[in-house]
């Protein structure tokens, strides 16, 4: 089945908890500002993880050696051997430093990347509003030829069906254009033969959790969409997902979002450095 799929769908349990219940009060407030707030507080536990998970005192003979090399440089810079051997010292230090930042980095990797598949559920896309139209789109196993599976959606009250299912060979995948028409988090309910399988569908004006795909068994999907249980590799429908709007802002829409908290981050990470005292 693959053990590090299966091991990222474990860890999006806790994740989804800490998401749902700690992080959505901060997610209520404006996207800026939630966003402000993530990324402040992000960059300041990623400084102190750094301080406690690297070799502060090899990073400071480091640091304290490129200095020292950068003053001869400015100092001797008629001289093309001790600014060749100043050059050749700064570089060496710099690469050493970057092999005793390898193991924090390891550290931290994987909790800011759950972070991050947190994170995008609340800015890359918006929900649906009332009157809306969504593409549905369900990937199956197969090939082109192999046999098509009974398909259909239970009726539901918070969306109307108004084409599908349109099947396209070529890509193995299932089609239906649906108009929503109610407020608030519904369950889409598939007949795929004698399977009954759902997916969540957020529809409403405000900020809302929304989970653009329920993933296949792969594990950059499941990272990337934690929210819901990812299809078993056996699985006859692979992933379905919904066609979103994405959300419009700098700070906090799609692809802009991540953007601004790196930035917001480092910053954060570089004004707090001297006053955690950490040796980057």
């Amino acid at each position: 089945m693959g053990f590090f799929p299966q091991l990222i769908a474990w860890i999006n349990i806790p994740a989804n908890f800490f998401g749902d219940f700690l992080l959505a009060p901060v997610f209520a407030l404006p996207g800026w500002l939630s966003n402000t707030i993530i990324s402040a507080v992000t960059g300041v536990i990623l400084l102190i993880t750094f301080k406690y998970t690297s070799n502060q005192a090899a990073l400071g003979r480091i640091r304290d050696g490129i200095n020292a090399n950068i003053l001869v440089l400015w100092l001797f810079k008629d001289s093309l051997l001790v600014t060749l051997k100043s050059l050749g010292r700064i570089f060496k230090g710099a690469f050493v430093s970057l092999v005793h930042s390898i193991r924090p980095i390891l550290v931290i990797i994987i909790p800011v990347c759950l972070l991050l598949g947190q994170m995008g559920l609340w800015y890359q896309y918006r929900p649906l509003k009332p009157g809306e139209h969504a593409v549905i789109t369900m990937k199956l196993s197969g090939d082109e030829y192999s046999a098509w599976p009974e398909l259909g959606i239970d009726p539901m009250p918070a969306a109307e069906i108004e084409t599908g299912p349109v099947r396209v060979s070529s890509k193995r995948e299932v089609y239906w254009d649906i108009k929503v028409n109610r407020n608030g988090y519904q369950r889409i309910m598939f007949k795929v033969d004698d399977q009954r399988i759902e997916k969540e569908l957020a529809v409403g004006d405000g900020i809302m959790r929304v989970s653009a795909r329920r993933p296949g068994w792969d594990w950059s999907d499941i990272l990337m969409y934690p929210l819901e249980k990812p299809f078993a590799p056996d699985s006859l429908v692979q992933s379905i997902s919904i066609g979103y709007p994405a959300r419009v802002s700098l700070t906090s829409g799609a692809d802009w979002w991540i953007v601004y908290f790196f930035v917001i981050s480092l910053v954060v990470a570089l004004i707090f450095k001297p006053v955690f005292k950490v040796r980057i």
